[in-house]
């Protein structure tokens, strides 16, 4: 594979119209243009984010959900409440997707007053 962010960033753009489009068209739960258009986003992000890294040494600060559940870890990860991070990348368990930084992670530069 060739390291071309460019390329990968339009591809990337691209699939997300689609998955747009696919949605707002659905037609019930299981709509397979609607899971073909998530499929192909995933993949064309994967791409992205990986030629990046090869032209780059840069990712970014974002996973693939994978959408594998297991309702009974879920129900163990609740009662641990020590802050430490659940199977899904959060504290409190409600499946939020976002693993960018944290506040913790960011270092305010106005303190230099």
């Amino acid at each position: 594979m060739t390291a071309d962010p460019r390329g990968a960033l339009a591809n990337l753009m691209t699939a997300f119209e689609r998955h747009l489009e696919a949605s707002a068209s659905k037609r019930g739960e299981e709509d397979p243009t609607v899971i073909a258009a998530y499929d192909d986003l995933a993949d064309a992000f994967a791409e992205y984010d990986d030629s990046l890294l090869q032209a780059y040494g840069e990712m970014t600060p974002l996973d693939i959900y994978d959408g594998d559940e297991d309702d009974d870890e879920d129900d163990d990860d609740e009662d641990d409440d020590d802050g430490e991070l659940d199977d899904h990348g959060d504290e409190d368990g409600d499946g939020s997707v976002y693993s960018g930084l944290d506040d913790a992670d960011y270092e305010d530069d106005d303190d230099e007053s």
